[in-house]
Parts: structure tokens; sequence; C-alpha cells
């Protein structure tokens, strides 16, 4: 298994945007909280969390490659199965099937509209941001629009209610505020 470290290293080695690592950091922060909600392995969690969007520097232009990349470059790594089919599978090509897809799949826009959430607070600070200021950005369906609220939904497939998966993954967030420049 690749080490954080190694995957971090990786991440800001492939992916030359810094917004877009920055919300690699969000999606693992999401994810090693939601795992600690279902007593799932917060390292695996994490660690797909961080590394899942690894080849859209050389996909971003083509969309539908976008997940089917990542294998190639993750290979040396001999990263658990389940690790990488929820990488491929998060951008809709595969069906989710694990708690971990289905988590993924989800987690990932969240963590885009409770950026743009914050963004849009007085403070500009993640640690003053609350569920219900998330919701309310939520409703708004002009509102950051490349969040789609169908996939953050999905949360319901895997037993969570919208307002109790946004106050997981914002406490996530909230513990790398720093990280994330928020």
């Amino acid at each position: 298994m690749i080490s954080r470290e190694e995957a971090l290293a990786l991440v800001r080695e492939k992916v030359n945007n810094k917004n877009l690592v920055k919300h690699s950091l969000a999606v693992e922060a999401g994810m090693r909280a939601l795992a600690r909600y279902f007593g799932e392995d917060e390292e695996l969690w994490g660690l797909t969390g961080l590394l899942h969007d690894i080849d859209y520097g050389e996909t971003a232009k083509d969309p539908e490659r976008h997940g089917l990349v990542a294998p190639e470059i993750l290979a040396p790594y001999d990263l658990p199965e389940e690790m990488i089919y929820a990488i491929k599978a998060h951008p809709g090509h595969f069906p989710r099937e694990s708690l971990l897809d289905k988590a993924l799949f989800a987690v990932d826009p969240l963590t885009g509209l409770i950026v743009a959430a914050t963004l849009m607070h007085p403070t500009r600070r993640i640690v003053n941001v609350d569920v219900p200021f998330v919701m309310r950005r939520f409703k708004e369906k002009h509102f950051a629009r490349g969040a789609k609220r169908e996939d953050i939904k999905t949360c319901e497939e895997f037993g969570v209610p919208l307002e109790k998966f946004i106050e997981i993954v914002l406490s996530g967030m909230k513990e790398i505020a720093d990280e994330l420049g928020l």
C-alpha cells in the first residue's frame, strides 16, 4: 500500500492545479470522516479520496477517460482493487457497488459545495460554517452548479440523511482547514 506521504507527493506531481490538489485533500478529509462514522478502514478510504482525481491532468479535456487512466498511473503501487474500482467508478463510468464506491461518488461533489459555501460565508473561514449554512446553499439551484445536488443526495442510498452527511464531511474538512486555506 502506498503511504499517505507518497500519495500526496504523487498528487502534487500529477495534478498541476493548486485548487485541484486542495480538492483532493478535501475529499480525503471527507472520506476519512465518513470511514470513522461507518467504522471502515480510514487509511484506505482517505487514500482513495486523495487519489481519486490523480488522472485529471491527463483527462481534463477528455472527461470520458477520467478515472480510467488512473489505474495506469497507480499500477506501480499495487493498491487494493476496491480502491482502484472506486476511483474508476466515481465519474460514473461503472456502477457503484461497495460502500466505498458510493461514498466517494457523494463526497466528491459535496466538498466542492462546502468550499463554495465557505467562500460565501462572511468570515470565509470553514470553522465558522455550519450545516444550516451549507443546506441553504444546497437549496440555491444556481449556487455552485458544478456540485451536482443529485450526486450529493446519493448519500441516502447508503443510509446517511443529507444533513448528517454534510455534518460528517464538513467536520472532516474543518480538521484540515489550514491545509485547505479555509
